[in-house]
């Protein structure tokens, strides 16, 4: 049905006007998602099709994977970034359709350079080609004509901004992508949302204090992290807890925590964090049937400022036994 959506809109949609056109805007999410798309037209014209007629295999598989690649990355940005806020107003059917189109291009794209590298080119994997290649102009289509529409009549400019900032997380197409700043930021709406009492909000989400407790209790590994003033702040109660901590510990000196024979390492690892010379450190030891993985992260803000240090412990042995695959699938 989105395929005879597309059909139907096809030579009929007219130019959206607005005072502003996101589509014009350097940096915009809605002017990136466009220049993707004329890179992936790009590739598809110069770096498959026009070796298509050569039937140059080698090239073409070069060209298939260069495509796969950014429409991957492509995909991806849509899927993550932009599918969540059409689901959070109600447009729910059209991401779920477009979400399995694209999966289906991706597993016919990497079927088609399975095939080819064998060293065999004949007209069935041409026809395949030149249907794959409908299929993506067909999505570029849908996501222009169908897709942006929607989302610029309901997104609110706090939310294209957290697109934007977003964007860096998933992949780079383009080879040089201009920060986008809004003229005049609209509040920011999620704190307006919050109705209850206590609610922490971080910059990717908000918990509640119960939420928040058992979320990093169900991780499978200990965390302990310790302030910048050296005493410990705050440890994990994961049912996996591999050392022994009590809440006596809280305020303590984290040199105070480890016997005097290792407390030296200790200061070192802090002191090389506090004067920026690592970022972690990593140790590993035997203990019974387990293998004790240890790692010390540095905190620190945005501007580089050492906030304190995190210990995360992990028994790796059934990480290490890991063969083959499970898909999610399965």
């Amino acid at each position: 049905m989105c395929d005879v959506h597309s059909a139907v809109f096809k030579g009929s949609i007219e130019e959206i006007h607005r005072e502003t056109d996101p589509a014009k805007i350097p940096g915009h999410p809605i002017n990136i998602l466009m220049l993707e798309n004329r890179e992936i037209e790009k590739i598809v014209e110069k770096e498959v099709m026009t070796n298509l007629d050569e039937k140059t295999l080698s090239v073409i598989l070069k060209g298939l994977e260069k495509l796969f690649s950014v429409l991957d990355i492509h995909y991806s940005k849509k899927e993550n970034l932009l599918f969540p806020y059409m689901e959070k107003y109600g447009i729910t059917a059209p991401p779920k359709v477009m979400w399995g189109v694209d999966d289906e291009i991706r597993e016919d794209l990497k079927m088609l350079q399975s095939d080819l590298s064998y060293g065999v080119f004949n007209e069935d994997h041409k026809k395949g080609v030149d249907d794959l290649i409908n299929r993506i102009n067909e999505m570029i289509f849908k996501e222009e004509n169908i897709m942006i529409p929607m989302l610029l009549d309901t997104m609110t400019q706090d939310e294209w901004k957290k697109v934007a900032d977003d964007s860096s997380e998933i992949g780079k197409i383009l080879q040089y992508v201009p920060v986008w700043k809004p003229e005049k930021e609209a509040l920011a709406e999620l704190k307006e949302d919050i109705k209850e009492p206590g609610a922490i909000i971080l910059p990717t989400g908000v918990f509640n204090k119960e939420e928040l407790t058992y979320m990093l209790n169900s991780l499978p590994f200990d965390i302990t992290f310790v302030g910048n003033d050296d005493n410990v702040r705050y440890f994990s109660q994961s049912s996996e807890r591999i050392f022994p901590r009590t809440k006596t510990i809280i305020g303590r000196n984290v040199s105070n925590c480890h016997p005097p024979a290792s407390v030296h390492i200790v200061e070192d690892i802090v002191n090389d964090f506090k004067s920026g010379k690592k970022d972690h450190e990593d140790f590993w030891i035997k203990k019974g049937d387990m293998i004790i993985y240890i790692r010390y992260f540095a905190v620190r803000n945005e501007e580089g400022e050492y906030l304190g240090v995190v210990e995360v412990t992990q028994d790796i042995k059934p990480i290490q036994e890991i063969a083959g695959e499970k898909r999610l699938v399965e």
